[in-house]
């Protein structure tokens, strides 16, 4: 069974039909002050535990969900319930409301975001020690440092293998928290520019963490993703999917179908064909949480997967 550690938001999906480059000007960047127009707008469940706990759910996984709704919880407690997805580990506070993401996407793909997370520091209350279920592994996606590194620790006492995937949120720590994080962990994973962030505060570079026993997925897009370990490096091609509607969650998407496959496992290779599978269904739909598919669909995907 996976835990995932993170946010329950519901996000504001917009898109803008032009490109955000045509409306900024570098040279005037001292006095930015920008309007998008959106043409498309749509409030969708998100967050990154509840995207990656929905895909986990579509694969006939059971997942675990440590967070914090606010008192306009009842939306989203519903959608759990719809899709049987369990939500007796998640804090619901009337200090303050859901979180909420603000996303804009223009026609380039490019995005704009702006996150209010206030309740989602309630969190820390929680302890691992306090689950019954027999948890195989925990996935720490971007939330509170402090959240990150309470569970990192007590993943690391109890000797539960642990994902790091701080995301947005690596610019909150110092050089010798990061090296900590990352030194527990059993996987790293963030796109190119996160990976190439971490070395850079850290000043390791993928070889010295690889020396730590690490596994290292860095997400690359369109252009798929690298599952890297002291002995091999796996290229796994982005599956392509029927039409491309909205990007966001895609990220989330690979993270379920790759994790789901490991505590199966699967090796590292197959675990990275279900990641890029399930992360196609994400895009050919506008939102996070808006897709289906069965796990039979995924494996019938998955024998016609081609890496080159």
């Amino acid at each position: 069974m996976i835990l995932i550690v993170g946010s329950l938001a519901y996000d504001y999906v917009m898109d803008f039909p032009d490109s955000f480059r045509n409306h900024i000007m570098p040279e005037q960047l001292h006095i930015l002050n920008v309007s998008f127009v959106v043409d498309k707008m749509k409030k969708n469940f998100g967050g990154c535990a509840g995207n990656i706990a929905y895909n986990i759910k579509l694969l006939g996984g059971d997942p675990i969900i440590f967070s914090c709704l606010g008192a306009d919880a009842q939306d989203y407690l519903a959608h759990f319930k719809k899709y049987k997805i369990k939500n007796k580990y998640i804090k619901i506070s009337q200090r303050d409301s859901t979180a909420s993401a603000y996303i804009i996407t223009d026609k380039d793909d490019n995005q704009i975001s702006a996150f209010y997370g206030n309740v989602l520091n309630e969190i820390i209350n929680k302890n691992i020690n306090g689950i019954k279920e027999k948890i195989k592994l925990v996935l720490i996606s971007p939330i509170n440092k402090n959240v990150m590194l309470k569970y990192a620790k007590e993943c690391d006492e109890n000797n539960i293998p642990f994902v790091f995937d701080p995301g947005q949120r690596i610019t909150e720590f110092n050089k010798n928290k990061l090296q900590e994080m990352i030194s527990k962990a059993k996987f790293i994973i963030g796109n190119d520019y996160e990976i190439k962030l971490m070395e850079q505060k850290t000043e390791w570079n993928i070889s010295d963490m690889l020396n730590k026993e690490k596994i290292i997925i860095i997400t690359l897009g369109e252009k798929g993703s690298i599952i890297m370990t002291q002995n091999e490096t796996i290229k796994i091609n982005s599956y392509l999917p029927k039409k491309i509607e909205d990007p966001t969650g895609a990220g989330d998407a690979y993270r379920a179908g790759f994790f789901t496959a490991y505590i199966e496992g699967k090796d590292l290779k197959t675990c990275g064909k279900y990641a890029s599978i399930v992360a196609s269904y994400a895009i050919e739909h506008y939102g996070t949480q808006n897709h289906f598919f069965t796990r039979e669909e995924i494996e019938e995907k998955l024998r016609n997967f081609r890496l080159s």
